[in-house]
């Protein structure tokens, strides 16, 4: 059975190879029919001996439909096995025969590990011949009989291992068979809701015979592995049907559900759900059930076997994922009430049913599973932790977080951080010894970020310590410096191996995730976060800075600093150093106000850098990159550019908002210069703008530049957006040569091997990918004009209503303007050589005219009108708030006022 199994499994793969379908069809027709062949049926006999010769009817319907031969040869092999009985002996120690039977094992000619029966009776037999003495001699026929039972029990015993080794190899066979009829066969060879059944009949079968009392625990790696393909292609099979349901026309088919579902009405209630009408819910829910069953069965041991099911679990909960949907900005326009109200839709239930069936099986399933994410093999350490985060992810009513955290794994993962510094720092060499440990950090990472998405698992894991345990970890001082002239000179860049500057950013920015999600959801004990996350910036500062100054200008370095510059607006703020729960006296406390003014001095150089026309520049994308790969580069770079703009913005209002209590006393971040703009605005825009040197403030033309250069950007992005939507909306009328471009982006070889209907798929999803990208750009750019104009309407009321000129009569006023830029100086500047008084304390009532006049000339008519017109396309659309218009109408009162 078995080699003809592994023989039928080869002409299927070779017959699709050479595209013979006609030969493949007859095979699989063979191997999946469900309806009774008639070649002969010659009258009423020939029906009745047909039927006769059917080896099994479905309950349902006995005169029309068989059992899938795929599944009569499952049927046939028996999963459970004799065991014979233990030896009783009298003469002979037991525990030292097994020991010389297992030292007679060898491997015979067919593989199968046996023992050697001859062996066994001559070392047995010279055990006898070497007793001395009448009582041995006496007992000698006694013991020979003794030997005939142990030879009788070891002959019995091969049987087994024979049969075991047998049935194992027809197994793997019949698993060889299905994953060559899944994977290698054409797919239009069996219809989607065909496919859907046959994995669903192979599944419930397989698991209902390993789930057997009776079935022999050797057999589980095979079903395991089994398992886990048919789980696979079970979950993509119902995932491809959901993108392109049936009941409308293949133009349209794909976005009834995937553009629309986040603001049409859902199906009509005759239509079932769409994507898991096939096999139905309820089906889905039985292979849940077997599954955690199969997990339960394993105990305490193989590991392995639950690192196969742990990856069928993935899949199969993949199946209630949403797919990603493009941001229209319409999706907005939906009242609140209307989403609350809206009736549950399709994944929404399944995933709600799924988890209320995980849940069912209590601590014993949460037990395995955190056991095994916490100790045991690499790659099920790290399928384990997958598994949580995607449980914890849906976990609405938080029973897996709980477990966690009273069980105390959340603290042993915690904990198992500072375990892991010395291995990642032995990865940073040039050439590292094997990268698990980075796979597993990851792993580990990703989930505790997860937890920190949930407000009560940020609070767990703020109790447990682990921003503590982050800046005790040494492996992020380490940096490696990034070296020019490729890898250690090297020419060709390794291919699989990452370089030690690109794993040593695989190592950080997990951690910056972490930091700056724990800073986003701890609501309650945000003060107390903080001041940790601070400590972490703190410990790690030389690496801080270095990412600060920003040397070299890539992608990586770009997203290091975007995350940090987030980290930094949320943590290093003068207010939290009250907050933090260190004994501070008054040495360290100048201290850390040296590094908080250092981390904003350095976050204030970089508007000038990156906010600019000269920014995009700055990246010199190397020849040798590929086409697809440089177009997502860019996109990332774009991304990244606008957050650190936006990070530093939403710093600089924190900054004025803690400072200053009145607009009288206001700190002023900018000097009142538009000599930026003025500059750059001018007749040779191409010329590069003067950096400012981070220990001098930059002038308020930063911020005007920002907010024109966003103005214009966010409508580059917006007709981009508009034009890609309606791209999306009518995929199959554009050009090959588009349809060609969007793919390569995706994928940079091979486009023209995949059908025309592959080819669609990968252009819808880069389609989807670029929406939403430039969602999350329109977003920053909206952020940075407001951001902007805030803090320009603060600073020209401040310099045009209540600052005092140096060269005014009144020395009084004067002693004030004096004390307040000392309170400037006192949140921005630590060190006593640098004077910052000279930077504001000497403004003049020519630098004030000359701002209110440079004012009025570049916040003109045009600008006002591009940044309504922007309220009205983008801020209104998103959100009932809007305070463009607000701050437009406050700045052009002040450049009205005139000073006297």
């Amino acid at each position: 059975m078995s080699w003809l199994m592994k023989t039928a499994s080869i002409e299927l793969r070779v017959t699709s190879l050479n595209r013979q379908r006609s030969h493949t069809q007859r095979l699989l027709h063979l191997l999946l029919d469900d309806m009774p062949v008639k070649p002969y049926s010659d009258g009423e006999g020939g029906v009745e001996d047909e039927n006769r010769s059917v080896s099994g009817f479905l309950h349902f319907d006995t005169a029309t439909k068989v059992r899938r031969k795929i599944l009569s040869i499952l049927d046939s092999i028996d999963f459970s096995q004799e065991i014979p009985e233990p030896l009783q002996l009298d003469f002979f120690d037991r525990t030292q025969i097994e020991q010389v039977i297992a030292n007679c094992e060898h491997k015979n000619l067919r593989g199968q590990t046996v023992c050697n029966v001859k062996l066994l009776h001559r070392v047995l037999v010279a055990e006898v011949n070497a007793l001395q003495g009448m009582a041995a001699i006496g007992q000698r026929p006694l013991l020979m009989e003794e030997i005939s039972t142990i030879l009788q029990y070891v002959v019995g015993r091969n049987k087994l291992l024979q049969c075991l080794h047998a049935k194992r190899h027809v197994l793997e066979s019949w698993r060889q068979l299905v994953e060559i009829i899944l994977t290698a066969c054409p797919q239009d060879l069996i219809q989607a809701e065909d496919r859907q059944l046959i994995i669903r009949d192979i599944l419930q079968d397989v698991h209902d015979k390993i789930l057997d009392d009776e079935a022999a625990q050797e057999l589980m790696p095979v079903v395991a592995g089994a398992v886990f393909t048919l789980t696979a292609h079970l979950s993509q099979a119902v995932r491809t049907e959901q993108k392109h349901p049936l009941a409308l026309g293949p133009g349209e088919a794909h976005y009834a559900f995937t553009l629309d579902s986040c603001f049409t009405s859902p199906p009509p209630a005759e239509n079932p759900a769409v994507g898991f009408a096939s096999i139905g819910d309820s089906s889905l829910h039985i292979i849940l059930k077997k599954l955690l069953d199969f997990i339960l069965k394993t105990g305490g041991g193989f590991q392995r076997v639950r690192t196969h099911l742990y990856g069928s679990l993935l899949y199969y909960l993949q199946i209630a994922q949403r797919p990603d949907e493009p941001d229209t900005l319409e999706a907005a326009k939906k009242t609140m009430w209307e989403r609350l109200t809206a009736p549950e839709d399709a994944f929404s239930k399944l995933q709600r049913e799924n988890i209320a069936i995980i849940e069912s099986y209590g601590a014993a399933l949460m037990e395995v599973v955190c056991r095994d994410a916490c100790d045991g093999h690499e790659i099920g350490r790290m399928l384990a932790l997958a598994l949580l985060d995607r449980i914890v992810s849906v976990d609405r009513q938080q029973q897996w977080l709980l477990y966690l955290s009273n069980s105390g794994y959340l603290k042993v993962l915690v904990d198992s951080l500072v375990e892991d510094d010395l291995t990642l720092q032995s990865l940073l060499t040039p050439q590292p010894p094997l990268l698990k440990a980075l796979y597993t950090y990851e792993s580990k990472m990703a989930f505790l970020t997860r937890v920190a998405k949930i407000q009560q698992g940020a609070l767990e894991l703020l109790r447990s310590g682990v921003i503590v345990r982050l800046a005790q970890c040494q492996v992020y001082d380490m940096r490696p410096e990034v070296d020019p002239q490729g890898v250690f000179g090297m020419r060709d860049p390794p291919v699989f191996i990452p370089t030690p500057v690109d794993r040593y950013r695989q190592i950080l920015l997990p951690a910056l995730r972490l930091c700056q999600v724990i800073l986003t959801s701890s609501m309650a004990q945000h003060l107390q976060a903080a001041g940790q996350v601070l400590q972490f910036l703190i410990s790690h500062s030389d690496t801080i800075q270095a990412i600060l100054r920003c040397q070299d200008v890539s992608a990586g370095s770009l997203l290091e600093l975007a995350l940090l510059t987030g980290i930094i607006s949320k943590a290093a703020l003068p207010g939290i150093l009250s907050e933090l729960d260190v004994d501070v006296n008054e040495g360290s406390l100048m201290e850390l106000q040296g590094h908080i003014g250092r981390f904003q001095r350095q976050c204030l150089g970089l508007l000038s850098r990156f906010g600019g026309s000269d920014r995009l520049r700055q990246f010199k994308f190397q020849d040798d990159n590929v086409e697809g790969d440089r177009v997502s580069k860019k996109d990332e770079i774009e991304l990244a550019m606008q957050q650190i703009c936006a990070n530093v913005m939403e710093y600089c209002q924190s900054l004025m908002l803690q400072s200053s209590p009145t607009f009288q006393h206001a700190v002023c971040l900018f000097t009142p210069s538009l000599s930026e703009t003025v500059n750059r605005d001018g007749p040779r825009q191409d010329t590069q703008a003067p950096v400012v040197p981070y220990w001098r403030l930059p002038g308020l033309g930063i911020i005007v530049y920002l907010l024109k250069q966003s103005a214009s950007d966010f409508f580059s992005y917006y007709d981009s957006h508009r034009r890609s939507v309606n791209k999306l909306q009518n995929v199959e009328q554009l050009p090959p040569d588009e349809i060609k471009e969007l793919c390569q982006s995706v994928m940079p070889a091979g486009v023209d091997k995949i059908s025309t209907a592959q080819k669609y798929v990968l252009a819808r999803r880069r389609l989807v990918k670029l929406i939403n990208n430039r969602a999350k750009l329109l977003s920053l750019c909206s952020f940075i004009i407001e951001t902007c104009l805030f803090i320009l309407w603060r600073h020209l009321e401040y310099y045009l209503l209540h600052c005092t000129p140096t060269d005014s009569q009144d020395s009084l006023f004067a002693s004030r303007t004096l004390f307040k830029s000392r309170r400037l100086q006192d949140s921005l500047a630590s060190e006593a050589n640098l004077d910052f008084r000279s930077g504001l304390t000497i403004v003049s009532q020519h630098d004030i005219d000359q701002l209110q006049a440079d004012a009025i000339n570049t916040f003109g008519e045009s600008l006002q009108k591009k940044l309504l017109d922007i309220e009205g396309l983008y801020s209104k659309v998103r959100s009932r708030y809007s305070f463009i218009q607000a701050l437009v109408r406050r700045i052009r009162g002040l450049l009205r006022i005139s000073r006297n």
